[in-house]
């Protein structure tokens, strides 16, 4: 039995709307509507934190508010990112969808194959590696976070397009300072970026169109078998995710829940 993605590829907002619409997206699923694959970027840049961390203890935030970084708490968990120059998809289909698998660690690995098809794709080998990494030639390109709630699912993450590990040790604190100078040197080792591999920069347009035919392939994703539906946020969907930024991801109690 076919069941019908809907592909979206909704440019550039900051991170309020972006987590904000995948919570909606969510819900819609939850309520009968397809599943969808997101595709999206940050503007302006922003540190996001996992569900479950304490902001103030993660990240400085006089940094962030210098360098002009938003922030925002994700619905999933994980640890704490800087988007700045990357792609961040998202996936979300009902928990009985067969791409939703109930071992955590094989849900994973599933659903990164269509990473992996669209890396390759690019011209870039890479490797799932641990819970939710994905590494080419040894080092991190592309992490992602899982959440589970109303009977569905919901997988988001980046691929890396340029990396600055200075700036993201400026904005997300270290236990203990004296080290910061070590762990800069440690990330800069084990973590790359399109740009770095290709030698050149990868636009978002290009790695967009790589990416979507690699879950179409990699994992089978039909796209389209909705008619006009097949490539668009539903309008009551764009009132609400707008609405839920406000009202919910912007305000200081969801914010610094923790």
């Amino acid at each position: 039995m076919s069941y019908p993605f809907r592909l979206l590829e909704t440019g550039f907002h900051d991170c309020y709307y972006n987590m904000a619409l995948d919570e909606v997206l969510l819900e819609s699923t939850s309520g009968g509507a397809a599943g969808a694959l997101r595709f999206y970027g940050w503007d302006p840049p922003a540190v996001s934190v996992g569900y479950f961390q304490g902001l103030r203890e993660e990240v400085d935030t006089d940094a962030c508010k210098r360098r002009g970084f938003d922030l925002v708490r994700r619905i999933s968990g994980g640890g704490a990112v800087l988007h700045k120059s990357e792609l961040t998809y998202s996936v979300i289909m009902p928990l009985d969808h067969p791409l939703a698998k109930d071992d955590l660690g094989e849900s994973y690995r599933l659903l990164c194959g269509g990473l992996l098809d669209g890396l390759k794709r690019l011209g870039v080998d890479a490797v799932f590696s641990g819970i939710n990494d994905i590494l080419a030639g040894g080092k991190k390109i592309s992490g992602s976070a899982q959440t589970r709630r109303m009977n569905c699912l919901l997988q988001h993450g980046t691929v890396i397009l340029d990396n600055d590990v200075d700036v993201m040790f400026e904005v997300l604190r270290v236990p203990e300072e004296k080290i910061k100078g070590k762990l800069i040197a440690e990330v800069k080792e084990r973590v790359t970026s399109m740009k770095a591999l290709l030698g050149k920069p990868l636009s978002f347009d290009t790695a967009v169109d790589a990416f979507t035919e690699g879950f179409k392939t990699a994992l089978g994703m039909e796209f389209g078998a909705l008619g006009a539906e097949s490539f668009s946020v539903l309008a009551e969907e764009e009132e609400k995710a707008r609405l839920r930024a406000v009202e919910k991801f912007s305000r200081e109690s969801w914010i610094y829940k923790r």
